[in-house]
């Protein structure tokens, strides 16, 4: 890791006010976490907390120097089985990281969602923070922390199964302020 990047800690906690097609998603929801970088997570399907999907899921993501934003995307399965976008936040690190808050305080934020249509999809609730060279994770825990990144450079994944998949990504103009 080095001076070129540094361990971002997220916590996807919840979600609010979700839908696809002016339709609630309470369930069957899961959120992919990326910041500029070949890494990506991706939490499991959300359980059902009083009308919000809840995660209450924690990663951590190698942050390049560099990188500029963090995206959540919310996608959800429907009933025939196909994945549907729910919507994106994609969020400037300059929002929580540098400012008057020391890096390595836990922040609690709120982001809209927005649909590939620009329009609002809801709400993402989540914390983050650096975490400090110093706090080391166990060997296990490192171990579960790597079993949920994908690695999105060579477009291979492994799901809980250990079945492989490849991911293929398509460039697409978003404007958000439609």
């Amino acid at each position: 890791m080095g001076g070129s990047s540094k361990t971002l800690e997220i916590t996807v906690i919840s979600g609010e006010n979700l839908c696809v097609d002016q339709k609630p998603v309470t369930e069957n929801a899961y959120v992919i976490v990326r910041t500029e970088s070949i890494n990506c997570c991706k939490t499991s399907m959300a359980r059902e907390d009083g009308g919000h999907p809840s995660w209450n899921e924690k990663f951590l993501l190698d942050m390049p120097m560099h990188a500029r934003s963090i995206t959540f995307e919310v996608q959800c399965k429907i009933s025939s089985g196909a994945v549907r976008s729910v919507g994106v936040a994609r969020i400037a690190l300059s929002d929580f990281l540098g400012g008057s808050v020391p890096e390595s305080s836990l922040q609690f934020l709120s982001y809209r969602l927005r649909n590939w249509h620009g329009r609002r999809s809801g709400v993402i609730n989540f914390s983050a923070r650096v975490k400090s060279p110093e706090e080391d994770l166990s060997k296990d825990q490192m171990k579960e922390e790597k079993e949920m990144m994908v690695n999105c450079k060579s477009g291979e994944f492994e799901n809980e199964k250990n079945e492989c998949g490849v991911v293929t990504g398509i460039p697409v103009r978003w404007n958000c302020y439609k």
